[in-house]
């Protein structure tokens, strides 16, 4: 009889209850007990959701992010968060965003970057020489102890140690992997914690094992398996988002009892994978855990069914990874257009496709035979719909050439062109595009959507909006301007709202990080753009202030890499028809008078492939398109761009690629690391490095600004430097982001006086 389990559920709630459960206790309006409860119900209700399966996955719930829960239980603080003496869960949030509820136990807060190459955002582990670990199960075992108390089986996840140490860094010169055998204790001191509390299997995921591993890392492995074989408990090693190549050598030698691999990326692996693991356990993600698209269960079961006879009982059934990564419960959509719907699956149905694909394999498909039937027609449907192609846009495409990707002239012979018109000083100040979200727009928003609020009223108010933050700007003394983008919902729901080819949930959140969700858009068809989706915005803007406007987009890569895209045609085909529509936009802008248009691709790196053999395939079309998106308009026209919270080093020559005049990158968390890129590289155009942490309630100080941007001008010259936040600050509240652009403006003024070049 195959099992059934799953790897990891979203544990934000089906309507965001943890989201506001944080926010509430982090202004002091709740308390901790009241977001413990809250977070109790969402475990129990998730728990319920997978009652048919024989494990309910335990420790996949986090009040923030999983990693900083692994750092914290295996003792692993920062040093500037261990003599704090207060409560844990405040030194937790502490770490997590600088700091909980009390302002005056503020600390730097820990970095922040993308889990391999999704959208969620991890807490980056830190080390150095004298790092120690101490066991601190007490958060897992008591949400084992809780799913037992309810009657479910439970499977502790945990985050593998070889992973931990390779995603965290070092804060001084020491290397990380010398901490290998004390870090190895704490595990194995968690494992007889487990085996104490009657856990028969523990998943041990180690996502690292589908990237190119260093010597060091596969000698890790050995050294680590080895250390935490016990008779004791079973462990299942986790592996996904991608393939295991020449790393199934390695895991084929470990003491382990049973491997999960992603089978919707690694299909083509699984007969090596059944040789080399022969009479363990194979679990086989075979729902994909990353998209809200239905399975073709009878696909999958075609496929499968000689897998099943192959290995018995030692098949597992499960999706690809966590489903962390989709949101909870299609069924709460009662708005989205009725035809998508019958395409999609979001977390819930995905445990009820396994729980199908189960059923037909133990029982044969007449046991599920209604739900093969609808699954079939669901995907006949969509394969057949006008609306998912469009004779038109491909025509478009046909018509693109080379010289489409590129600006008339090269950087420095635009950069003569544009400083007379911008007019602009020495360490020019802007924000990233996005004001605080306030409690009057989300309210005037959410009347407009319910219909109690006119077209013409909204738009008033949100006018009224942009006025204030215009005028705001000029009081801070802002060099260039932004709208504030008062009437955007989301940087990619907006856009996608105004396209052809695109549908939206109304309840389809997905964590990104801490209480930050997102609601990806869904790319069902081919794309086309209407009609102008800013221009009138940023005319109107513009109209209110002589100061330079500039027009804030938001580029095809992050688009794409930030939506639910379609499974039925190459991402880069995809991201092709969304440059064509964004060019449209850019040249609008130009033709309304913009003399400065943003273009964020915030999630340009995060589409990169997990194995840096295939990486140069994805930058060759991503920054084909980002081009084809940029550089139809004129040299006096300036191009910015703007990225953030991933690690950039190692693409930077394709950053350059994209030749814009200036970029704008996060910098502040890692303290400039990015900077270290330039001892190789010389970046050719203008750049901002982020001086503002924007995920922390914290405010920056003048002296802290200055310093920073005085480690940028030794690697970068002074008049190619711009000073502006990390990213946009919609999520914080203006009674921070007042002071904090209050000290970054006269931080430049102070560079300006201090620096010449």
């Amino acid at each position: 009889m195959a099992k059934v389990h799953n790897l990891g559920f979203p544990r934000i709630g089906s309507m965001r209850e943890l989201k506001f459960a944080q926010e509430s206790y982090w202004s002091g309006k709740s308390s901790k007990e009241e977001l413990l409860k809250v977070a109790g119900e969402i475990r129990k209700i998730n728990w319920n959701h997978q009652k048919s399966l024989d494990w309910v996955a335990v420790g996949d719930f986090s009040l923030y992010d999983q990693v900083l829960d692994m750092s914290f239980t295996l003792g692993n603080t920062p040093q500037r968060a261990r003599d704090y003496f207060g409560d844990e869960l405040d030194n937790y949030f502490r770490v997590a965003r600088g700091r909980s509820v009390d302002p005056k136990d503020a600390i730097s807060a820990a970095e922040m970057t993308k889990w391999f190459d999704t959208n969620y955002h991890y807490m980056v582990p830190e080390f150095d020489a004298t790092t120690t670990f101490k066991l601190n199960p007490t958060r897992v075992v008591a949400q084992i102890i809780e799913a037992k108390n309810l009657g479910f089986n439970p499977k502790p996840v945990i985050i593998g140690p070889v992973t931990y140490l390779a995603i965290g860094k070092e804060k001084d010169n020491s290397n990380k992997l010398d901490l290998l055998p004390k870090l190895l204790d704490v595990y194995a001191e968690l494992l007889e914690v487990f085996a104490e509390h009657k856990i028969e299997w523990v998943q041990i995921d180690e996502p690292i094992l589908v990237t190119e591993l260093s010597g060091e890392l596969k000698k890790a492995f050995e050294v680590s398996y080895s250390k935490l074989n016990t008779s004791k408990l079973k462990i299942l090693l986790a592996t996904y988002f991608g393939t295991l190549e020449d790393n199934l050598d390695i895991i084929a030698k470990l003491p382990i009892a049973g491997l999960h691999i992603d089978a919707i990326n690694g299909r083509g692996e699984v007969d090596s994978v059944i040789s080399k693991m022969s009479g363990k356990v194979i679990s086989l993600g075979v729902v994909n855990g990353r998209n809200i698209w239905k399975s073709d269960l009878n696909g999958i079961l075609d496929w499968l069914e000689p897998i099943a006879k192959k290995l018995g009982d030692n098949l597992w059934i499960a999706p690809s990874c966590s489903l962390l990564h989709v949101p909870v419960d299609l069924a709460s959509e009662k708005k989205l257009d009725t035809e998508v719907l019958s395409w999609l699956a979001f977390a819930i149905q995905k445990i009820k496709e396994i729980e199908v694909i189960a059923a037909a394999i133990n029982f044969g498909r007449a046991k599920v035979a209604d739900e093969l039937a609808q699954n079939q027609k669901s995907l006949s449907s969509r394969r057949s719909s006008a609306r998912v192609h469009n004779p038109a846009v491909q025509a478009e495409l046909a018509k693109v050439d080379s010289n489409w990707g590129k600006r008339k002239s090269n950087y420095q012979q635009r950069q003569a062109k544009q400083d007379p018109i911008l007019n602009l000083p020495k360490f020019p100040t802007t924000t990233i595009g996005s004001f605080p979200q306030t409690a009057d727009i989300r309210s005037a928003r959410s009347k407009y959507k319910s219909g109690e609020l006119t077209e013409s009223a909204y738009q008033e108010a949100m006018r009224k909006e942009i006025v204030f933050s215009i005028k705001e700007q000029e009081s801070l003394g802002l060099d260039v301007l932004v709208h504030g983008e008062a009437e955007r919902n989301d940087m990619v729901e907006y856009f996608g709202e105004q396209l052809e080819g695109y549908a939206f949930s109304q309840f389809g959140w997905v964590q990104s990080y801490g209480s930050r969700c997102v609601k990806p858009p869904i790319l069902f068809g081919d794309i086309t753009r209407p009609k102008a989706m800013t221009v009138e915005w940023i005319k109107f803007a513009q109209s209110q202030t002589s100061k330079v406007m500039k027009g804030m987009l938001t580029g095809p890569v992050t688009i794409l890499n930030w939506s639910f895209v379609r499974d039925d045609q190459p991402r880069s085909a995809s991201c092709a028809q969304l440059a064509l529509a964004i060019r449209e936009e850019v040249l609008d802008l130009e033709k309304a008078g913009i003399k400065v248009i943003q273009i964020d691709e915030a999630a340009l790196r995060e589409g990169l492939p997990l194995r840096k053999s295939q990486w140069q395939e994805y930058l060759d079309w991503a920054v084909g398109a980002f081009k084809i998106a940029a550089n139809g308009v004129s040299d006096q026209t300036q191009i910015h761009t703007h990225m953030c919270y991933s690690e950039f080093n190692d693409i930077i020559s394709s950053i350059a690629d994209m030749d814009t005049d200036v970029i704008t990158i996060e910098t502040s968390r890692s303290d400039m690391e990015l900077l270290d890129a330039f001892d190789n590289f010389k970046y050719p155009n203008e750049i901002g490095p982020g001086v503002y942490d924007i995920h922390s309630p914290n405010i920056p100080t003048q002296d802290h600004i200055i310093s920073l941007m005085k480690k940028a001008a030794q690697k970068i010259p002074a008049e190619r430097l711009w000073v502006n936040p990390d990213c946009g600050l919609k999520t914080r509240q203006w009674s921070e982001v007042t002071p904090a652009l209050t000290n970054m403006v006269a931080a430049a003024k102070t560079l300006r006086s201090q620096i010449s070049n």
